[in-house]
């Protein structure tokens, strides 16, 4: 019989809510005498983003960029390729990379890499997940939801093959869950 993947929910609905307004209130005041450029990785910061967005209330600009990890199954690799690239221009802009988890750091470590090559005014880092314990990479984060151990998690556009990302929480993924459940 095959285990019905089931999840535990690790973080509610109403934390990140609340936690996505207070992140978005201190962008505002940091970025208030300029119009920030927010690159978003595709496709699991996409949610965060559109929440993120609707509480800054200063002007901003949004684009989105898809990256990938080179690995087998659900182990990430230090390969990392980018199928879309930006359409905005990053010289002398402010930019905000947001993500919404960072483990290994090797995915948002190349995106900062290149956008410093493409003259980048100034970079800063936003991720609604930050998962150290899996860090093979040293990486700047300087807005941060919340920080979690090294377990797989899915939900607010973490997915797991494609699905789970339109949970309301962050939940982490269990496979034995259901069973304990239901003996």
């Amino acid at each position: 019989m095959e285990t019905r993947l089931v999840y535990k929910t690790l973080i509610d609905e109403e934390r990140i809510q609340g936690r996505v307004r207070e992140i978005a209130s201190v962008i505002s005041r940091d970025y208030r005498d300029t119009t920030p450029l927010f690159i978003t990785l595709l496709k699991g910061a996409f949610i965060f983003m559109a929440d993120l967005s609707r509480h800054i209330t200063i002007p901003h600009e949004i684009d989105f960029i898809t990256l990938f990890s080179y690995g087998q199954g659900s182990r990430r690799s230090s390969n990392v390729g980018m199928i879309n690239h930006i359409r905005s221009n990053v010289r002398d802009r402010d930019v905000i990379v947001v993500d919404e988890i960072v483990d290994t750091g090797h995915t948002i470590a190349r995106l900062m890499r290149t956008l410093e090559e493409h003259g980048a005014g100034t970079l800063r880092t936003c991720t609604l997940l930050d998962k150290p314990d899996a860090r093979q990479v040293e990486v700047r984060l300087d807005y941060i939801g919340f920080t979690i151990p090294d377990i797989f998690v899915v939900g607010y556009g973490l997915d797991y093959r494609e699905r789970f990302r339109n949970l309301a929480c962050i939940a982490e993924l269990t496979p034995d869950l259901e069973r304990a459940f239901n003996p």
